[in-house]
């Protein structure tokens, strides 16, 4: 007879429409609950909901429950993990996919283990990289559900670098088959599971969203047939040998879904201030505190690091980053970002000090000169603009600025004003001192790999370098010439190519909620120029823009249209090029004052290709250039194809001398639009909604949540949005590794007054290919470097270690590979590739 594998189980939500503390307080009860389920025989087992800072919440205030806990997990009746927290797997980076792995390894040693399934059914949709990131943690199975292809009960999947695992797609919800009119509700799944998965084995996920299954032993027992309780283990072993070839199936899982499975990608744009918190938070830790942690050799700052880390992942589930949780929940994520930032920094700090880089800035400000560190995070050589405050003494400005090899070189300054600059520390005392503030820009070249270049700032008595700031529409920017349109647009043109209309801000309404876009039939709303002008300096051009959106205030009360009443919502546009690179970089300033729309940055592209590529974790994907809406669904529980899709940073238009990049860290929606001429990138910089959930939208025939009023998700308030956008033909490699350095661009930092700072301080070399990690390594013994190539084609890389590393290849978990010669001056990466090495 085919089994059916009763799996108990709960889907746990940190925190969504109550807060984390409210959920907890339930979660300690049902833990208690399910012990006493297992201990009385009541439950032959259990399933953790795939997380382990379950445990973690709950043993923070009931300590006591440790052991009860780990006798379970012993045991095998209770299963937890793979993952630290089950996490919006696309918001995230693939970095920070890892990090939550290593940190449930970590949580899982005191109560006995993790469970051996990938399992992540409720994320909203899946990113194709993730089979290698599992594989490379010794996991070759996964539970999915949203996004899987529809008709597809079990299929190998497939990464782009060849990695695969064996997926089962399960219809998640199935509480009420054993809870109510069970008989009925059985006899139901049973000839539905017959239909999507022949002979069997069938699974029956026991659970759902905070429940407490009870009574399930003797529940099975009277219900008898096919039922058997079981474990994910057991259940994926008995599937294996049943089907062991199931279809193929590649790539990211964000295939339209049947009844109640949504994709739900208005989540991807739902409280953009949060999207960009967690780009900057996710940026610090991985490319600044993890690098020079690991380069300083400060072994005390791990566990400082691993601690930002546990707050940055609490951010990641679903109902949180995805910013679909009611406003007190995103409050409080917005206070954990702050504390990674806080902890994070000054991990930074104290590295950099160890290196010989103190950024303290403490005793008497600067008089004659002020010394800049840039650094770079990357792992090869980068030229850059950047801008630093500088602190000196009052009346002192600075004058001249030395680069590395003492050359003078152009820069900016503008004063910004005076100040109290106040510093303490555990060995300086307390100290309040007059000083002047100056913001210094320059473009800093060829910057050593992951170290940085000390830039001497010379100081005087008189300002100098002050940019100058003309009324205009027009601006001569390196080899472009940048001219504004009325509708806030910019036309480039150079290099025999134009591009019109770049960057039309472009409004409409919704009336949807924080799960899904539900446009109004009104038209769009497009910005109107009121005043421009032209700032020039010695490093960089700036084409200033000053609009205004008459955006209609919110809905009308009928929730059909937007309303008449409208409110004007200013808008400022710098275009900035600085001399000598190939970026020009747009800054969006807006006070959004209305309600209930969207508003995208649009850029057409120079032809239609009919395709538009974006990074996607340590991959770059390419998806179909499609209308704005699919067909509205006329059944219910059903979800329209809204093909907006997630971008880790960067997505590109056209093709040849026609394409258009634009890299929008921290603004993850994108989606390829037909144009007029040629293929439109479209960018959602804000998505405003006042609603978690509702039951009367057209592109999403029933909630996806309760309806509650979520006022703060409207985004109302000063707004601030940052791009970087390259014209005309670049290969792939070149866009991902511009992507990279507009994800985390370099720093310039100030160094302490009187300190002594070394020209230059560099860290391993990477030619080729992306660094995507260099961190302490988990066991404490030396650090992890990390090597992508997220293109289709071959590429030849190299790697320069300091004189006398050890090196060895390992897996993501960082367990060694088998010991093989490794040829490290030149090597090729095959399309998609990813290696580990650890260095010692």
């Amino acid at each position: 007879m085919t089994v059916c594998h009763v799996v108990s189980h709960v889907h746990w939500d940190r925190e969504w429409y109550r807060t984390f503390e409210s959920f907890r307080s339930r979660l300690v009860e049902l833990v208690e609950h399910v012990c006493a389920e297992l201990e009385s025989g009541a439950m032959a087992g259990f399933h953790l909901d795939g997380q382990t800072v379950t445990l973690s919440d709950v043993l923070a205030v009931r300590p006591d429950l440790a052991g009860r806990i780990r006798r379970h997990v012993v045991a095998g009746r209770l299963t937890i993990g793979p993952w630290h927290v089950l996490a919006d797997n696309q918001l995230v980076s693939g970095e920070n996919m890892i990090r939550n792995l290593f940190a449930a390894r970590r949580a899982a040693e005191p109560v006995g283990g993790l469970t051996p399934i990938g399992y992540s059914p409720d994320a909203f949709g899946h990113p194709g990289d993730l089979p290698r990131v599992l594989r490379g943690f010794g996991l070759d199975t996964a539970l999915v559900w949203r996004g899987a292809p529809a008709g597809a009960a079990r299929f190998r999947w497939r990464a782009p670098d060849g990695s695969e695992v064996y997926a089962v797609n399960q219809a998640y919800h199935e509480a009420e088959v054993l809870w109510e009119d069970a008989g009925r509700r059985l006899a139901a799944f049973l000839d539905r599971e017959r239909e999507r998965c022949g002979d069997g084995p069938w699974l029956l996920l026991n659970g759902g969203d905070h429940l407490a299954p009870s009574g399930t032993t003797a529940r099975v027992a009277e219900l008898g047939g096919p039922l058997r309780e079981s474990t994910l283990p057991a259940f994926f072993a008995a599937a294996r040998a049943a089907d062991p070839e199931p279809p193929l199936v590649t790539g990211e899982l964000r295939h339209p879904g049947g009844r109640l499975t949504f994709l739900l990608p208005g989540t991807l744009s739902a409280r953009t201030p949060l999207k960009q918190a967690n780009w900057r938070a996710q940026t610090l830790l991985e490319r600044w505190a993890e690098p020079y942690t690991a380069l300083s050799g400060r072994a005390e700052q791990v566990p400082n690091l691993r601690h930002a880390w546990d707050l940055l992942l609490k951010n990641a589930p679903h109902d949180s980053i995805c910013g679909c949780s009611v406003d007190e929940v995103h409050r409080e994520n917005m206070t954990r970002f702050d504390r990674v930032t806080s902890a994070g920094e000054q991990v930074l700090n104290r590295c950099l000090g160890a290196l010989g880089l103190d950024v303290r800035l403490y005793g008497d400000p600067c008089a004659d000169e002020a010394v800049l560190a840039v650094l770079n995070p990357h792992g090869g050589p980068v030229t850059q603009g950047v801008e630093a405050d500088v602190l000196t003494a009052p009346g002192r400005y600075p004058r001249a600025v030395y680069g590395p090899d003492g050359e003078s070189i152009p820069f900016e300054s503008v004063t910004i004003g005076p100040e109290k600059a106040f510093e303490a520390d555990l060995d300086l005392l307390p100290d309040t001192r007059d000083a002047l503030r100056h913001r210094v820009a320059l473009l800093a070249q060829e910057v050593p790999p992951l170290g940085w270049a000390a830039y001497r700032i010379e100081l005087g008595g008189d300002p100098v370098a002050v940019p100058e700031t003309s009324p205009g529409r027009r601006a001569q920017a390196g080899p472009y010439t940048l001219e504004a349109g009325g509708d806030a647009t910019v036309t480039v043109s150079g290099g025999g190519r134009v591009f019109a209309g770049l960057g039309l801000l472009e409004d409409v309404g919704d009336r949807g909620d924080a799960y899904t876009f539900d446009p109004v039939p009104d038209a769009p709303v497009h910005a109107r120029l009121s005043g421009s002008s032209v700032t020039v300096s010695p490093v960089r051009t700036r084409l200033s823009l000053r609009a205004v959106l008459d955006l209609p205030a919110g809905l009308d009360d009928s929730r059909e249209r937007r309303s008449r009443d409208t409110v004007a919502v200013p808008v400022t546009v710098d275009v900035t090029c600085w001399h000598g690179t190939p970026e020009l970089h747009w800054d969006v300033r807006l006070d959004n004052r209305a309600g209930d729309h969207r508003l995208r940055l649009l850029f057409p592209a120079g032809d239609a290709p009919g395709e538009w590529l974006a990074d996607a974790h340590f991959s770059l994907v390419r998806r179909p250039v499609e209308p704005e809406l699919g067909p509205l669904p006329d059944e219910p529980a059903m979800e329209a194809r809204h093909p907006v899709a997630p971008a880790q940073t960067f997505g590109s238009a056209g093709s040849g001398a026609g394409r258009v990049f634009v890299a929008a860290p921290g603004l993850p929606e994108m989606q390829g639009l037909p144009g007029r001429d040629g293929d439109v990138l479209a960018v959602t910089l804000l998505r405003a909604v006042g609603w978690l959930s509702r039951f009367d939208l057209r592109t999403r025939t029933t909630g996806a949540g309760p309806q509650l009023p979520v006022p703060e998700a409207q985004c109302r308030g000063p707004q601030r949005f940052g791009l970087v956008v390259r014209l005309g033909d670049a290969d792939d490699l070149t866009l991902a590794h511009a992507a990279a350095q507009a994800r985390a661009p370099m720093r310039a930092v100030q160094a302490r007054p009187g300190t002594a700072v070394a020209p230059r301080h560099a860290g391993p070399r990477l030619a080729g290919g992306l660094l995507t990690a260099l961190k302490p390594a988990e066991d404490g013994d030396g650090y992890v470097l990390r090597v992508s190539n997220p293109t289709g084609e071959t590429v030849t890389a190299g790697l320069t270690l300091p004189e006398g590393a050890q090196v060895s290849e390992a897996r993501l978990d960082e367990t060694a590979y088998p010991a093989a010669e490794l040829a490290l001056e030149e090597f090729a990466l095959p399309p998609y590739a990813l290696r580990t090495f650890r260095v010692r």
